[in-house]
């Protein structure tokens, strides 16, 4: 039975459940996996094992899940061994170069800036002194957020000075990268849309009772009809980062909608309540049917 990778840290997690359940759907055998339980070897064979698993005679093509928390030495292993299976032939979504391009919001932001497509006034420095003049450049009114990270854990607006002196100086001496971004009333709701292979598959609107719009922290789903701009705004931006698959949120601001971050392995427990579609038939659909498209090439 052709076996189908899927690359998540709990495969008893809804979004990694809801997808073996998908791979069983369509005749495939699911194989779940995380980066520990893989060998790399060069100079002898096979070059990628899974315990008995030969990994690049036995599994077709690799869905991956977020890779999580790791040293700086297991995430560049991680990404190295995504960039050789890929130059192997085997199939993976999203690519790695858009794994690491969405994961990085100031990589993501500029290329999206450089595309010419609308972002919100971001300043980024290693420097206290400079996050402090930036500070007052954006307004007074900032979201500090982690470079790396997602799901809006450890993201902080701030609007007084001295907090975010502190903040500033605390981030230094940690040797953090110090990520402003102006604030955008927003009425505590944003847009997360879903897409795939060049498209919209589903949408919603984030509303919240404070400003992260997070389903993770709280926020509440809604079903949300996208206008033909929005699509193509979300469409643009996964097409810019490489992504086949992406998770794009956006804000509706006074002077029109702005991106503001990119998710390469986005999760949709909450979207799926408000999609007219089954997310997880839908990815792994699209999957077996580049697949398809390879072998016939």
């Amino acid at each position: 039975m052709t076996r189908i990778g899927i690359l998540t840290r709990n495969e008893n997690s809804w979004c990694s459940a809801q997808l073996k359940e998908a791979v069983i759907k369509h005749g495939f055998h699911p194989v779940c996996f995380s980066f520990p339980n893989l060998i790399a070897r060069v100079g002898l064979k096979p070059k990628f094992s899974l315990d008995e698993i030969d990994l690049l005679r036995e599994i077709k093509a690799i869905i991956v899940r977020p890779i999580g928390r790791g040293s700086l030495e297991e995430i560049i292993f991680r990404m190295d061994m995504l960039h050789r299976l890929k130059r192997l032939g085997l199939y993976i979504l999203n690519p790695p170069l858009a794994i690491e391009r969405s994961v990085d919001k100031y990589c993501a932001l500029s290329l999206l800036e450089e595309a010419g497509l609308p972002v919100p006034r971001t300043i980024i420095t290693e420097k206290a002194s400079n996050a402090k003049k930036a500070f007052h450049d954006l307004g007074g009114d900032v979201v500090i957020k982690p470079i790396f990270g997602s799901r809006g854990i450890g993201s902080t607006r701030v609007s007084d000075p001295d907090v975010a002196e502190r903040i500033f100086r605390a981030l230094e001496f940690q040797h953090q990268v110090i990520y402003l971004q102006e604030f955008i009333p927003h009425g505590n709701y944003d847009l997360r849309v879903f897409v795939l292979g060049g498209r919209v598959i589903a949408s919603m609107k984030r509303v919240s009772d404070f400003w992260k719009t997070n389903v993770s922290l709280g926020a509440k789903p809604a079903p949300y009809k996208l206008t033909k701009e929005l699509e193509d705004l979300a469409i643009k931006a996964a097409e810019v980062i490489g992504c086949e698959m992406a998770g794009v949120d956006i804000l509706e601001s006074d002077g029109g909608p702005l991106i503001v971050e990119l998710n390469s392995q986005p999760g949709w427990r909450g979207l799926q309540t408000v999609a007219n579609v089954n997310i997880a038939d839908e990815i792994v659909g699209y999957v077996l049917n580049k697949l398809r498209e390879r072998e016939k090439s």
